[in-house]
């Protein structure tokens, strides 16, 4: 007992003299602790703008890291580098879509001047353009190598109601099977569910990388299979995202509706493969209210989205633009509207990021069409003011 007596007095006098034993505390008041405010994450415009365009209606980065602007009112497509230096411009008739697919291939939506018993109609048109040639690479080497004319594509008959059927925009798929790579999803809407041999009108159509029609997408849901799900579909985007390196060789899509009908107007659409067969499902996005106020499936959230894009880096964000509402709308993989916060902000609530408002000045839209983003940067086709105008997030500024 006095040993252990002894002992517990020794503890003591060694504890209350440890402070001087192994030297002073350092005082840590003279580190700056990192302190973010949640007001200054926001997109703000790099300047200046890109004016020369008529009404540019659709933007994309392609595989070669390019820049492809489909011009509407100049029914040309316009070749440009990241400084806006144009490289490029060769005439589609009625063009208002451009994709590039992983060969450097573009495929762009127009029209064509189609004679059928003795009338002219402009039909809807997916030109397949090689821009490699022996003697050089881009626009002005450019050769149609395929036109696919609707309804040619999947019939030799023809009705009226075939002339007011219209391609929209379009998704490229990529694949680690060669035999898959390249196959493509295109938008299409009409008045009618007049092509029984393919589905309805309002419908998302799959080629392949030969420019051959595969199948209309029919969606399988809990309470059955629909041709018909796709309601006016317009803007598409796939996995498959420049740089080539990180490029997602998933099936999966977005769609978004611009019918007045739909509450939800953003799908995914996951495919699926199972030892009983292959089918295509609708993927749900969830609230959260303790991370963001809205999500991308929130009823009536957009008016008229007419362009969706995903980042191809590891974020994989995802943007809507609605041509009604002059807004840009930015949401996060799980499709809640904003972005995490920095990491040293202390909040846990996302940052949202959404931007626009009608008009022609900084920060502002006039009918927005489109948005691509890459390397930290987003593009916008700001139709109505006749300009591409672009945004970095200030937390991306080095």
């Amino acid at each position: 007992m006095i040993r252990n007596l002894f002992l517990g007095t020794v503890s003591l006098i060694l504890l209350s003299g440890c402070e001087g034993y192994f030297g002073t505390k350092t005082d840590l008041g003279f580190i700056d602790v990192p302190n973010y405010s949640l007001r200054d994450i926001a997109y703000v415009p790099i300047q200046p703008a890109w004016k020369n365009f008529t009404k540019p209606v659709d933007v994309c980065i392609g595989f070669d890291e390019l820049i492809y602007v489909a011009d509407e009112g100049a029914e040309e497509i316009v070749c440009l580098d990241e400084s806006g230096r144009v490289l490029g411009r060769l005439f589609v008739p009625g063009v208002h879509a451009v994709r590039q697919d992983r060969r450097f291939d573009l495929l762009a939506i127009g029209t064509h001047d189609t004679v059928v018993n003795g009338v002219n109609y402009d039909l809807s048109c997916v030109y397949r353009i090689r821009l490699a040639k022996a003697s050089g690479y881009g626009l002005q080497y450019a050769t149609v190598l395929h036109k696919t004319i609707h309804p040619f594509y999947f019939k030799n008959t023809f009705s009226l109601g075939d002339a007011q059927v219209r391609f929209e925009q379009i998704a490229v798929l990529g694949s680690a099977t060669p035999a898959k790579n390249n196959r493509y999803y295109v938008t299409r809407t009409g008045p009618s569910a007049n092509n029984a041999n393919q589905g309805p009108d309002d419908a998302v159509l799959q080629f392949s990388a030969q420019d051959d029609f595969l199948t209309s997408v029919s969606v399988n849901t809990s309470s059955g299979l629909f041709a018909n799900y796709f309601k006016k579909p317009f803007g598409i985007v796939s996995f498959s995202q420049p740089p080539q390196i990180t490029a997602n060789a998933s099936d999966n899509f977005l769609v978004s509706s611009v019918s007045p009908t739909q509450a939800i107007q953003v799908h995914q659409i996951q495919f699926e493969e199972t030892d009983f067969g292959a089918e295509f499902k609708p993927s749900v996005y969830l609230p959260d209210p303790s991370l963001a106020d809205s999500w991308i499936q929130k009823p009536a959230r957009f008016t008229n989205p007419t362009g969706l894009t995903m980042a191809g880096d590891h974020t994989k964000y995802i943007w809507v633009v609605d041509a009604t509402k002059d807004s840009v709308f930015q949401f996060t993989s799980n499709g809640l509207e904003g972005i995490p916060p920095p990491p040293a902000s202390g909040e846990r609530r996302y940052a949202r990021t959404s931007f626009g408002g009608s008009g022609s000045g900084v920060g502002q839209f006039h009918e927005p069409r489109a948005v691509a983003y890459y390397r930290k940067i987003l593009y916008v086709a700001d139709a109505g003011n006749g300009r591409i105008v672009r945004f970095k997030l200030t937390l991306d500024f080095d």
